[in-house]
């Protein structure tokens, strides 16, 4: 029997479109983004074939904006965001005047009254949340202090869209549109006027801010930590999700502030707990894929008639967008002292619009401020501008590495401007040969450099997050400050002449990225990589790599060692009245002296410690009798030591 179900058609068709797009569009080597809004304009009601719903799109694209900022807030802290403050809050607010300005002059050419040229220039001046974080993301810059800056602007701009929604209605019959009826604040005070409603906005906003940083700061990370402690992870999943949806709704509805901002506060709330990290990778496949039906459900509201109907009005409009907004935040930033690569990263991370914009170009026309050419024009510029975006950090990319050859104009001025952490800025080639070099400063790799540095192995480190970079030059270790991926950085650290190439990040994928660039630069180079899945082992493999770790297999590896080979020569050593001291490390080998040796002490097995079986012969079932037992005047038996060998073979 059939039954209509649009929430289930609108979800699955628009999975399955952006899967076939982005899919498409990646081979093409072109953003996946092109692909997801190609997708929505194909599920739209302005193309033939299957329809979508755009509404119930739009409200699932929320729960992807709401998990994305959550995810922001869990990497921010409230001393992160005060620190940008002095540039976030006048540069926001002067690019939104700017844009506001040329949008308005637009509207003023094309006959529309004040209040729909305010409504189309807010529209104009405020940027996408999604797209401006995923693009900061994929070049790993949002813990930067660009990054740091751009999330501060991104959150200026929430407040300033928020007071604008609420100062709209009560201004809309002074602006020339139709008068709002039954506001909250003429519920309260009796009146509609324009200071009460200001007033009562300013009041909930304080209320709300007051609210997360007195009781939300305590009560979110107990919550959490009392869930965590039930050990259960469908549980700790489900608060999590409670936590960023939920905050986020009931800020919304109790406070009038957006999804967005609720979102936020509460991950930043939760990223002083220790169980943040976790309750980020726990939130991170829904925010993805939620993501994905944000840009599905922009495509689905553009008209392509829109571009023969209005060219000329909708190119300037995506010049007000590109070029106007991009100008005024790249001096805005220099005006404050910054270089030049953190003023081309806000201008880049800027030059969009986005789903603020959607709401206003809606409540406009429902209070008969904004023409519905207005709302077409919006729309449409903002679909455009999402698929130009990836373009213009291309095309940054492309710049950075003319920007280092540049020199202060003097020593004042070199003194007026604040260090900043810019990748381009430590892009000096090495002189280092024969040398390993390092891709990542994480868990793994720090581990990884401190074996290497206690060994004396000539090594550098790649990696672009400030707080690593900075630990990594107090050691007095070599560090290029940039992406990985980025050629420019394996040109500096030399990997054409380098002997090893160690991936420690742990996105096995985007070490494959790195990988290629670096075979082709180096064909001989010996490539030591890791991985979480069969499918990255093999993705590894296929792209080069040498030798290849995959976490868990080690980690079972380890467990196993313990259980057939310490426990074994533990219980030998007891009976010859040899066992080990009490405060010996875990993670040692005992020597037949009964001495612990902490394995990252060592570089070779002891010829007199315990021979641990391979997993594999354990996972065959082979018995660990075998690898234990020691034939006589050997302490280690040849078939051990040819096992031994054969798990060192590369992978290749």
């Amino acid at each position: 029997m059939h039954h209509e179900m649009p929430l289930v058609a609108t979800i699955v068709g628009a999975i399955v479109l952006a899967f076939v797009f982005g899919t498409v569009a990646q081979r093409l080597r072109v953003s996946p983004l092109v692909g997801y809004l190609l997708a929505g304009v194909l599920a739209g009601p302005f193309t033939p074939g299957f329809t979508a719903n755009p509404e119930m799109a739009l409200e699932l694209a929320e729960i992807g904006v709401i998990l994305l900022m959550f995810g922001v807030g869990l990497h921010f802290s409230l001393a992160d965001l005060l620190s940008v403050k002095a540039i976030a809050i006048p540069g926001a607010i002067a690019q939104i005047a700017v844009a506001t300005l040329l949008g308005m002059a637009l509207a003023y050419f094309m006959g529309w009254g004040i209040g729909g040229g305010l409504v189309f220039g807010l529209s104009l001046s405020v940027a996408s949340t999604v797209v401006l974080l995923r693009a900061l993301q994929e070049r790993r810059l949002l813990e930067s202090e660009q990054g740091r800056i751009a999330v501060g602007w991104l959150i200026v701009e929430d407040l300033a869209m928020v007071l604008a929604l609420v100062l709209l209605p009560a201004l809309a019959e002074v602006l020339g549109g139709k008068a709002a009826t039954h506001s909250q604040a003429e519920m309260l005070f009796g009146t509609s006027s324009i200071w009460a409603t200001l007033g009562l906005t300013m009041a909930k906003v304080v209320a709300f801010v007051a609210l997360m940083l007195v009781v939300g700061r305590r009560v979110i990370p107990w919550l959490l930590d009392m869930v965590a402690g039930l050990g259960s992870r469908e549980l700790f999943r489900l608060a999590v999700l409670a936590i960023a949806l939920g905050v986020a709704y009931g800020s919304a509805k109790l406070f009038d502030v957006s999804f967005a901002l609720g979102a936020f506060f509460a991950g930043m709330m939760l990223s002083e707990s220790p169980l943040s990290h976790r309750a980020a990778e726990e939130t991170l496949p829904l925010r993805d894929a939620f993501a994905v039906m944000f840009f599905v459900s922009v495509g689905m509201l553009v008209d392509p008639g829109i571009i023969l109907r209005s060219p000329i009005p909708l190119i300037v409009a995506l010049l007000i967008v590109l070029v106007g907004k991009s100008l005024a935040a790249f001096a805005l930033v220099r005006l404050f002292g910054y270089g030049k690569t953190t003023g081309l990263t806000i201008s880049a991370s800027l030059a969009q619009v986005g789903e603020f914009s959607f709401i206003l170009a809606a409540l406009g026309v429902e209070l008969g401020l904004l023409p519905q050419e207005g709302r077409d024009l919006i729309l449409a510029t903002a679909i455009i501008s999402i698929l130009l975006n990836p373009f213009f950090f291309i095309a940054l990319d492309k710049i950075k590495p003319m920007l280092v050859k540049a020199k202060p104009a003097s020593a004042a001025t070199a003194a007026a401007t604040p260090a900043e952490p810019e990748p381009d800025a430590a892009l000096v080639p090495t002189a280092k040969s024969n040398h390993t070099v390092l891709v990542g400063y994480g868990r793994v790799g720090r581990l990884v450099a401190a074996g290497l540095e206690t060994a004396g192995t000539p090594f550098l480190v790649i990696e672009d997050q400030e707080d690593s970079v900075d630990m990594l030059r107090e050691a007095g270790i070599e560090v290029i400050a940039a992406n990985a991926a980025l050629p420019e950085a394996l040109n500096a650290a030399n990997v054409a002449g380098a002997r090893r190439l160690i991936l420690a990040i742990p996105d096995g994928f985007e070490a494959a990225r790195v990988l290629r660039k670096a075979r082709a630069l180096n064909a001989e180079l010996d490539i030591i990589a890791r991985a979480h899945s069969d499918a990255e082992v093999e993705n590894l493999r296929e792209n080069g790599a040498g030798f290849i770790i995959m976490g868990e297999r080690e980690v079972a590896r380890g467990m196993l060692g313990h259980v057939f080979g310490l426990d074994g020569a533990a219980s030998e050593q007891e009976a010859h009245g040899t066992a080990a001291p009490e405060d010996a490390p875990l993670a040692a080998v005992v020597m037949a002296d009964g001495e612990a040796v902490p394995l990252d002490q060592l570089t070779t097995l002891p010829p007199d410690a315990g021979v641990l079986p391979d997993i594999g012969d354990v996972l065959a079932g082979g018995p660990p009798e075998e690898t234990l037992a020691e034939p006589e005047g050997s302490a280690v038996p040849e078939s051990a030591g040819a096992r031994e060998q054969e798990r060192a073979v590369p992978v290749a």
